[in-house]
């Protein structure tokens, strides 16, 4: 049972993301997943609906890019930190609110009425309805 436990361990850390603060850019890059996040004011200043801010994601242009998406559930999950109390988010993330920020995914069984978000207050996934506003952060593949 203790070797059980050893070599999980062992498999958490190989897989544990790699985040880089880019303070130039205003990005964080997770080398791991492939995934670059924005970080920079429009984090804690843009409050939309899930669709404003799907096509706010999606028709933004920013570090000389233009592949930019809300990102899925689970790749929020991917920057919870639950060591940081503060925020509940990675510590190369400067800017962020301990609050909701939308996801990707509304769900079809509520008519599309419903979307996730992740809740950084305690680094948890929720649904609300699309229609009330939360802050976004874009995300965008890396190749």
């Amino acid at each position: 049972m203790r070797y059980l436990f050893l070599v999980l361990l062992l498999i958490s850390f190989s897989f544990s993301n790699d985040f880089r603060r880019d303070g130039t850019r205003k990005v964080v890059v997770d080398s791991t997943a492939k995934l670059m996040w924005i970080d920079n004011f429009s984090n804690v200043k843009n409050r939309l609906n899930h669709s404003d801010a799907t096509d706010y994601c999606e028709s933004l242009s920013y570090a000389g890019y233009d592949n930019w998406r809300l990102p899925t559930i689970e790749e929020f999950e991917l920057i919870v930190d639950k060591t940081n109390e503060r925020s509940y988010i990675n510590r190369a993330f400067k800017f962020n609110m301990p609050v909701g920020y939308w996801a990707s995914k509304a769900h079809w069984r509520t008519f599309w009425f419903y979307a996730d978000y992740m809740f950084f207050v305690s680094g948890t996934p929720y649904y609300d309805s699309r229609h009330k506003k939360k802050f976004v952060r874009c995300v965008r593949d890396i190749n």
